[in-house]
């Protein structure tokens, strides 16, 4: 079975010691293996390309996320780095580039966060849970301090006071300034995934245009190529992955 592609970029490994690995994960690679994600991960490329495992990350960073990731070889050492962890004695920085000109001062967001599986994206949650309404969300909060700004955008440093699933993306967006093409919070006029999938957020990611516009402008590109690859009828990935001018034997209909 095909996987969705990802950018062909290394893994580049920036310290390689007894116990611990450090590298530097590029955009569109998950961590480890999870949805249609198997070998295109920074452990199976690890193992595949370095022979290193099995590696024990001892935190993670979204798929769309580059950045430093620490890995320890053995299960003790990430036992280790895993109460350090829970005893607050390790902070996280991320830098983000944003819409918009963010504010000079600090900002701290504190608002709860529900994640929704099934669509694959997180809501934040601003209000006082009272008799009538209660906040289905868990606490997070995140610290924001600007680095610079051209009048377009700004360059923000982040600081996530607790850890939860898409925090920083949903913060930003809660201040007004989303991440720069973050196709998934950029607007508060989302697609609903679980009906079209990642898919259609590639391919507009591609054109520039929406979900909806970008599956139907692109079913005749994929029609045809000019070299021979290899077709499964049933992998939902062949028509994205296949050369410009090989006609598909698949339904684009």
């Amino acid at each position: 079975m095909h996987e969705p592609p990802v950018m062909a970029c290394d893994v580049e490994v920036l310290q390689n010691e007894p116990d611990v690995l450090t590298v530097c994960k590029p955009a569109s690679v998950p961590v480890h293996p999870c949805g249609q994600y198997r070998k295109n991960t920074v452990l199976g490329i690890l193992q595949a390309e370095y022979g290193l495992a099995p590696l024990y990350p001892i935190h993670r960073l979204d798929r769309l996320v580059s950045g430093l990731l620490i890995m320890a070889k053995n299960p003790a050492k990430a036992d280790s780095f895993r109460q350090h962890i829970e005893a607050g004695l390790v902070q996280k920085q991320y830098v983000a580039k944003v819409v918009g000109v963010f504010l000079d001062a600090e900002q701290v967001v504190d608002a709860n966060i529900d994640y929704n599986a099934r669509e694959g994206r997180s809501t934040a949650e601003v209000g006082i849970s009272n008799g009538d309404t209660t906040l289905k969300g868990k606490a997070a909060c995140t610290k924001f301090t600007r680095i610079s700004t051209n009048g377009i955008h700004s360059i923000v440093l982040c600081e996530p006071v607790t850890g939860r699933t898409h925090q920083i993306r949903v913060h930003l967006q809660c201040t007004g300034h989303p991440i720069a093409n973050d196709m998934l919070y950029l607007s508060d006029d989302v697609v609903n995934r679980s009906t079209l999938g990642t898919t259609a957020d590639r391919a507009a990611a591609l054109s520039g245009g929406s979900p909806e516009t970008s599956c139907e402008s692109h079913k005749e590109e994929y029609k045809y190529c000019s070299e021979d690859f290899s077709i499964d009828p049933m992998c939902t990935h062949c028509p994205n992955l296949a050369p410009n001018g090989v006609l598909l034997a698949v339904n684009v209909e």
